[in-house]
């Protein structure tokens, strides 16, 4: 039965994501919500929502290990097995604004994070600074990205009262595949005889981390470089300082070791400074060369490659 409750749950956890980005994208429309912050905002929250009930069910559940190795799991498998995944597919060129702003600010909440974590405690404190740096990093980003002239109307698929039916089943579909998820992974583990903490950081981050997966996949055969990795770090972003953030703010996440959580959270930190370094624009400081903003910098196939392997040694690591 746990082996049914994890695939169910992660088949809930999928459809309701997607359901819920869906239905958020149709209420906005019909209240002329600019498709600018659709996209930071509820497209953003859609793609990490099955990270936030997870964790938030877990962390209120007891499971401490499964709320954070869910979260710091998803951060290492979307960089490591997502981007070297995409990057294998087709070469990654993103604009300058992805590498001077959001990639150093992705690297210095990862290290606030090993920082809080360092006492064995995320208190409900830590939890509503983290909910106030995302709010200020989305409302900075929000403001700094230039508006179009003319926002075309995106029409919407549903009626209002259809939108907000399909919005509140999504969020019970999220909350009750969380909930069988948990169920499922928590049994696996005493089953296998290894921790929930092994068993959050690789198949549960696996199978929350699919709606980045497919996005990402989809962007680059589309050749959508700046959606695929713009959707990774921002949702490393938000996993960070939204998921953890409200988890925290709900209750206090305890009960764990520092410890055990070191090497993961030096690995999510390598992980994040390597990609960093692995775009730097080399070309233009050492040859001197100009290139438009969207060739600022690039994670090429080879790049792709060494992050996947890196990942693989890292789950090998784990068992």
């Amino acid at each position: 039965m746990d082996y049914v409750f994890l695939i169910g749950g992660l088949f809930l956890l999928i459809l309701g994501g997607e359901w819920l980005v869906n239905s958020a994208v149709d209420i906005a429309n019909k209240f002329k919500v600019s498709p600018l912050i659709i996209g930071m905002t509820i497209v953003a929250f859609g793609t990490s929502a099955p990270e936030l009930i997870v964790s938030t069910e877990a962390a209120i559940s007891g499971h401490s290990e499964m709320s954070l190795g869910n979260v710091i799991g998803s951060n290492i498998a979307n960089i490591g097995l997502i981007l070297g995944l995409t990057a294998l597919i087709i070469p990654l060129a993103l604009e300058k604004v992805t590498f001077t702003r959001d990639m150093p600010f992705l690297v210095m909440v990862s290290f606030i994070l090993m920082v809080v974590m360092k006492d064995s405690l995320v208190s409900r404190w830590e939890g509503i600074m983290f909910l106030a740096l995302i709010v200020c990093h989305t409302l900075f980003c929000i403001k700094q990205t230039p508006k179009p002239k003319k926002e075309k109307a995106i029409p919407a698929k549903y009626p209002l009262w259809a939108s907000f039916l399909i919005l509140i089943a999504s969020i019970a579909g999220l909350a009750y595949g969380s909930s069988l998820l948990i169920d499922g992974a928590s049994g696996l583990a005493r089953t296998w005889g290894i921790s929930e903490r092994v068993i959050s950081i690789t198949i549960v981050a696996f199978g929350t981390s699919i709606p980045e997966l497919v996005t990402s996949i989809i962007a680059a055969t589309k050749r959508q470089a700046n959606i695929a990795i713009g959707n990774i770090v921002g949702s490393n972003i938000f996993n960070i300082l939204f998921v953890l953030g409200v988890s925290a703010t709900i209750t206090p996440i305890s009960n764990y070791s520092y410890e055990v959580f070191r090497s993961d959270l030096f690995w999510m930190l390598g992980f994040t400074v390597a990609l960093l370094v692995g775009i730097f624009p080399m070309r233009r400081y050492f040859l001197k060369k100009s290139y438009p903003d969207e060739r600022y910098s690039s994670l090429g196939r080879i790049g792709g490659g060494v992050l996947l392997v890196a990942y693989i040694v890292y789950v090998a690591m784990l068992f």
